[in-house]
């Protein structure tokens, strides 16, 4: 079954609202993160979540 990319923005979203000190620009730490505040039971999907949280966190770094 397809994950809607809605869904993944959806849920990044409000994981960086909710706890935007758990997220940071390393992936392997925000797959961690997001495995501990959600119910994802899909590796896919988590690994999706994480990595556009890490997209997020890496475009408030100024250059």
């Amino acid at each position: 079954m397809a994950i809607k990319p809605a869904y993944v923005k959806k849920t990044g979203n409000l994981l960086l609202e909710r706890y935007p000190e758990a997220f940071t620009t390393d992936f392997e730490q925000n797959k961690e993160s997001v495995e501990k505040l959600t119910n994802v039971d899909s590796k896919g999907v988590r690994n999706r979540i994480a990595g556009y949280v890490t997209r997020k966190k890496g475009a408030e770094v100024p250059a």
